[in-house]
């Protein structure tokens, strides 16, 4: 018998044993149709983040509770596949470009970036602000869609399509959340405190769900500097034809502050316009309500 053969035979026994013993994540599908190797390297990929691009074998195995041995087999697969890539001379890994052809092919065949690419470049065209789509992906955001300002004050937001936030703590995730009820809230995060990333951030799910309600209601939000210092933003939520909310548009404003001739031009509505008319194309139709970007205005004394 050969040792791949051997290895063959212990990985698949390691495979029966998962099947039949590994139901803790099991979201109502039959178990008996699940491919654990599969699962495990896909798991793999999941643990690499923005805050820990390099990880080994040890802490791998750790974290998901696998063999040591099993996740060496596993990143030299996707190492093969270009997933991963060595990110030194030790047994260190990082995501490969395999994982950012595979995203970037993903986000260019939505239905959001088809239709809604030539909006916000109109809305850019018409604010002179950068402008993106966002959507939820879990407890994360992911801006799918970028239309880059000419002004030359941009050049230092580095924000593209693929980067991802944390949902909780920023103004885009928040009004993405605008369907969710308190008890949703409870299963996306089901510690008891939020990380702040500044004063502003919500630090229990009790302030986030105000937060929440509070944009819902509003039908649009304004940030300044509430996640990250020196950038402010304006959001308002897409719809589809479900009336469910899947994505946000927003302007950048690269600014502590929203200036009042910014608000005093109209910002506020010519975002929500923009979001109105990508709900539209997605067979979705608003419903007619007040001007709330006015209203908010009068509120600030504007």
């Amino acid at each position: 018998m050969t040792p791949d053969t051997t290895n063959a035979e212990r990985d698949a026994d390691e495979d029966r044993n998962d099947t039949s013993n590994d139901t803790s994540n099991d979201s109502g599908g039959d178990t008996a149709y699940r491919v654990p190797g599969l699962e495990r390297g896909l798991k793999i990929l999941t643990e690499f983040s923005p805050r820990e691009p390099v990880l080994g074998a040890p802490e791998l195995s750790r974290r998901l509770k696998i063999p040591r041995t099993t996740v060496f087999r596993l990143l030299q697969t996707l190492e093969s596949l270009g997933f991963l890539e060595r990110a030194d001379k030790d047994r260190n890994y990082r995501l490969g470009v395999a994982v950012l052809r595979l995203g970037f092919e993903y986000l260019s065949s939505l239905e959001l970036t088809d239709l809604g690419l030539p909006i916000i470049e109109a809305l850019r065209d018409e604010t002179g602000l950068t402008s993106h789509i966002v959507i939820r992906d879990g407890r994360d955001v992911v801006f799918v869609a970028k239309a880059q300002s000419h002004a030359p004050i941009f050049s230092s937001v580095k924000v593209n399509v693929g980067t991802r936030l944390p949902a909780y703590a920023t103004t885009h995730g928040q009004v993405l959340m605008g369907d969710m009820t308190l008890d949703d809230l409870k299963k996306l995060y089901p510690e008891p405190e939020l990380e702040r990333f500044t004063k502003q951030t919500p630090s229990t799910l009790d302030d986030l769900y105000e937060r929440i309600r509070d944009d819902a209601q509003r039908g649009f939000a304004i940030s300044e500097s509430s996640f990250e210092r020196g950038i402010s933003v304006v959001s308002a939520p897409v719809r589809n034809d479900t009336d469910r909310i899947v994505a946000v548009i927003t302007t950048t404003i690269p600014r502590h502050e929203i200036d009042a001739s910014l608000l005093d031009s109209g910002l506020i509505d010519k975002v929500r316009r923009a979001a109105d008319e990508l709900s539209q194309r997605l067979n979705y139709r608003p419903k007619a309500g007040p001007n709330a970007g006015s209203q908010y205005m009068k509120a600030l004394g504007l």
